[in-house]
């Protein structure tokens, strides 16, 4: 069965900032999700903030996620953003780190290997999310990358967000064909397109086919929330979206 995440980016980067991670971590477990992803550019007090998440919901699944490219624009492994994301997993208590490609680029194969060595030293599951650049977000993009890192023995899993697609002109049914097999988590995001750009909205409010691009996706994995959580009843909205998420899963089953 699917385990049902919020991406804590959900309930807004100004009410985070006002409560913390750690209260809205708590929203998220009175809700009824199983767990929740913490944010990296929405930390406030470093590892002590991390440890205090870990500390207070100790029995719930959580994912870390890094704001930064593993490579840098030159194309180089960023070193010191990998330590960070790994630290800050560590410290959390997650086992899984979610991170985009950043810069990388076909003359950078031969960092692959040490990136192998790090994750493993490290014992944490990297993930690599598409986000919504050319260079980290495409689909050729990650083909490209994901073959490489094949063919050096560096088996990565990925997090397939469902909406980024659209950012970048690319069909996400397409891409959850292609990609399905490496998919070990999912950013459910709705989207709408206003007249100049993309906007997250709720999976009910979405233009695009979200049921069709989840029933690709392969079953017991985890599924994360991923659009704008808001209402004067914040614990009722968050506890609604949980369910009808659940229910698109079980439906899968």
């Amino acid at each position: 069965m699917n385990t049902i995440l919020i991406s804590l980016s959900s309930f807004g980067a100004a009410e985070v900032g006002r409560h913390g991670q750690l209260w809205f971590a708590r929203l998220a477990q009175q809700a009824g999700a199983d767990g929740f992803e913490v944010r990296g550019e929405l930390m406030r007090d470093g590892e002590a903030e991390l440890v205090a998440i870990a500390a207070a919901l100790p029995d719930m699944e959580r994912v870390y996620s890094s704001p930064d490219g593993l490579w840098d624009v030159d194309g180089h492994l960023d070193h010191t953003a990998l330590e960070r994301g790994l630290s800050a997993a560590r410290a959390l208590g997650s086992s899984r780190l979610k991170m985009s490609i950043g810069g990388y680029r076909a003359d950078a194969v031969t960092s692959l290997p040490v990136l192998g060595q790090w994750i493993e030293r490290a014992g944490i599951e990297l993930v690599i999310e598409n986000d919504q650049t050319e260079s980290a977000g495409t689909l050729n993009a990650l083909v490209r990358f994901f073959e490489a890192a094949d063919a050096r023995g560096l088996k990565l899993g990925m997090t397939f967000d469902i909406g980024n697609w659209h950012w970048v002109g690319e069909c996400p049914l397409q891409a959850a064909a292609t990609l399905a097999s490496r998919v070990c988590y999912v950013h459910c995001k709705g989207v709408q397109r206003l007249p100049n750009r993309w906007v997250a909205v709720p999976l009910g409010e979405s233009a695009a086919p979200w049921r069709a691009i989840l029933r690709t996706q392969p079953a017991n994995r985890s599924w994360a929330i991923e659009y704008p959580l808001v209402g004067d009843d914040l614990l009722a909205v968050t506890q609604r979206e949980v369910a009808q998420l659940r229910s698109v899963a079980g439906s899968m089953a």
